[in-house]
């Protein structure tokens, strides 16, 4: 597995080594030594699977503290533009994004830490995203942030008119009320 850094501390793409033939193919999608051996001691206590059509944008969600969820995302089916965005006071690079696109034909990986907000767009016909979380979900320490808002100019890769998103992620806070009163990760 080759672990790659981002330009946001603590993001990281994971992209595994396949072995292929004519049956298709093997790898390993987690392997704890090399995990933290490249990123640090995290212990995943949950994985989650979710299924949705193109254009759905779930997000951009996170879990208030002292709940707080790093998260080990990938798709194994379909393609999505996966994106964290750093809420994290203090940092460098807060307020900022990165965005990636995860596939089930390129195995490709993201490694989101506590701290930050989280969603992705479906770009095929359908996906399949799993995710292994590092603390269980808490309803009452849910939270969210407008994923179409401009301030954080996110670009989906999805047409507004041909977004679907909840009725909670509609009535998000946007980027600018969230500033209001950040958390503090």
């Amino acid at each position: 597995m080759e672990f790659i850094k981002t330009d946001i501390t603590g993001v990281w793409i994971m992209e595994p080594r396949r072995h292929a033939d004519a049956r298709g193919y093997f790898c390993e999608t987690f392997r704890r030594d090399l995990f933290e051996s490249h990123i640090g001691k995290v212990d995943f206590v949950q994985e989650n699977e979710s299924m949705s059509v193109r254009g759905v944008v779930r997000g951009l969600h996170f879990q208030a503290p002292p709940f707080t969820q790093a998260k080990l995302v990938r798709v194994s089916e379909g393609r999505v533009l996966d994106v964290a965005v750093d809420l994290r006071p203090g940092s460098a690079t807060f307020g900022r994004h990165i965005a990636v696109e995860l596939s089930g034909e390129s195995g490709r990986q993201l490694y989101v830490p506590r701290g930050f907000a989280h969603g992705f767009a479906v770009l095929s016909e359908r996906a399949r995203f799993q995710y292994k979380v590092d603390e269980y979900y808490h309803p009452e320490a849910e939270g969210a942030i407008r994923c179409v808002d401009p301030d954080l100019g996110i670009d989906w890769r999805i047409p507004a008119g041909e977004m679907i998103l909840s009725p909670k992620d509609l009535s998000a806070k946007t980027y600018a009320e969230y500033l209001k009163a950040p958390l503090q990760f």
